[in-house]
Parts: structure tokens; C-alpha cells; sequence
């Protein structure tokens, strides 16, 4: 028990006997997806936002530790597609996304040396996602426990997706510094994952009398909703049929601002010498 409580405590003194190199921040912007309802950068008709925050660390005058928890918004919908024959299929989704992340940052000047300096980011982060659609009466129905493309059934030979994945953050940016103690930046970050099915849609069509006899009616009609267009084909795709592409995963990213004040005040540089304002001369 006090093995338990002793490494907690140093752990506690380390961090604390260096709360100078620490920094505490906001980040706000836009959040888009590229996936099977998006097929493109930055569609602002279907961009949404994103706020988080932040805690770094200096290992040294450029190379900064930063965790980070982000909360954003996704969506794709088909209605907004270029190919004709993804607009008949009328899929929609949107998703909430929460997500814990820690990221290396490298910065091309010393920021006590210089105002302004671009970088770069890269690292590992852990989120969690649920995609929703709204049926046709307007009702938010989410998507993973109704399984649209057979998961979880026999003979479908796919397992119902986490909702809890993991994905590889990076990205860059300019940051400028206000003052030894305030730095506000610009930041592009995208995020590769390992799930096709942010906007629950990857592979092929079930049978629609498999998924009415497994989930219900409400599984079908949303698996496939080319029939509540004004003219569109009433015949759902047979089992088997193309839906999505999963060559390749789901990708999504924050573009935004972001605003960063020191914990304690810095005064000694990597080389140990007294350097406070020594970027404004003083």
C-alpha cells in the first residue's frame, strides 16, 4: 500500500517542482470527415465544429509533450454527393466525437528567441463515435445497434464495429507568442483511423428480410433509403450489392485556432541561463 501511494507522490513533486514548462490551452474551429458520405476535403456545407483542451509540457525550448480532450461533430449526407448514383442512395449520418489524444510538437524556431514559428505534430489518440440519422418522421435513430450491413448476423461474416477506436493525430501550424506566457496559434490536424463506418456505411447490403427478422423494420428502411426521394427507385439493392468502399477508413480532422498561458513563469532555457523577455530585449 505504500508502494501504491509513493510513486503518485514523487510523480506529483517531479511535476510540480517544473510547473513553469507547463501550459494549459482552448483550441476551437471547424471538424469535417472524408468517408463514403463526404468524398472530399473540406465541404463546408457539411463542416462542422470542434472545442478542446489542452495541457503541455517543454521537454525543451522546441519540442513540446501536449495532451489534449476534444469534443467535435461530424456529418456526411449523399444529397450533397457528385455522382448521381450516390444521391439516389440518400444516406445520411452525423456523429459526436470525444477524443483523448497526446502529441509531440516540433517547433522550427525558439519561441523565446523569435515571436512567431511554424510546426509540426504527431501521436496517438484513443475516441469514441455513435452515428445517428434521423428516420423519415424526423426521429434520431442511432445506427451501430441496428447493424445496416448484416453485422453481428449469420452469414454475414461481420462483427458489429466499436465504437471506442483508436487513430494517429498529426498535422501542423503556425503558433506566434504573445508573450514569454501567452502563445495563440493556427492548426490543421487530420486524424487517420482504422473504422470505415464513422458514417456507418462500409461495405455491402444485407438482405432486407434479414435484417427486418433480426432488428425490424427500422434497420431496413434505414440501410437503404433511395425510395423517400421524390421519384426514386423504390427496389431495395439486393444482399450483396455495393453500398460503400472500404479500401479506404474514414478520416477526420480540426482546423482551428487554438490559445495557450503558461502555468508559473519560465526562467531558464535549455542551456540553464536567465532568460526572462529576452525575446522583447529586455
Amino acid at each position: 500500500m505504500k508502494t501504491f501511494w509513493t510513486i503518485p507522490f514523487f510523480l506529483f513533486l517531479a511535476i510540480s517542482s517544473r510547473a513553469q514548462d507547463l501550459h494549459v490551452g482552448l483550441a476551437t474551429g471547424l471538424s469535417n470527415y472524408q468517408g463514403d458520405l463526404v468524398d472530399k476535403y473540406y465541404d463546408f456545407r457539411q463542416t462542422n465544429g470542434h472545442i478542446g483542451i489542452t495541457l503541455s509540457y517543454e521537454l525543451f525550448d522546441q519540442i513540446i509533450l501536449r495532451g489534449g480532450l476534444t469534443h467535435a461533430r461530424i456529418q456526411g449526407n449523399d444529397k450533397y454527393q457528385e455522382k448521381d448514383v450516390l444521391v439516389a442512395r440518400n444516406l445520411s449520418a452525423k456523429t459526436s466525437i470525444t477524443e483523448l489524444s497526446l502529441v509531440g510538437e516540433f517547433y522550427f524556431n525558439n519561441l523565446y528567441y523569435k515571436r512567431w514559428s511554424p510546426y509540426l505534430f504527431g501521436g496517438v489518440a484513443l475516441f469514441h463515435f455513435n452515428p445517428f440519422t434521423l428516420d423519415s418522421s424526423g426521429t434520431k435513430r442511432f445506427l451501430q445497434p441496428l447493424g445496416t450491413e448484416g453485422q453481428g448476423l449469420a452469414g454475414y461474416n461481420k462483427e458489429p464495429y466499436s465504437r471506442l477506436q483508436l487513430s494517429l493525430p498529426f498535422g501542423g501550424g503556425i503558433k506566434y507568442a504573445i508573450t514569454d506566457d501567452i502563445r495563440v496559434g493556427l492548426e490543421v490536424g487530420l486524424r487517420k483511423t482504422w473504422t470505415d463506418y464513422l458514417d456507418d456505411v462500409s461495405t455491402n447490403y444485407a438482405d432486407p428480410n434479414d435484417l427486418i427478422n433480426a432488428r425490424g423494420p427500422l434497420a431496413a428502411s434505414l440501410a437503404y433509403r433511395g425510395d423517400e426521394l421524390p421519384g426514386g427507385d423504390p427496389n431495395i439493392p439486393t444482399k450483396g450489392a455495393q453500398r460503400g468502399g472500404e479500401k479506404y477508413k474514414d478520416i477526420y480532422y480540426f482546423t482551428g485556432v487554438n490559445v495557450s498561458f503558461r502555468i508559473g513563469k519560465k526562467t531558464t532555457g535549455d542551456d540553464g541561463r536567465y532568460r526572462p523577455g529576452r525575446r522583447f530585449g529586455r
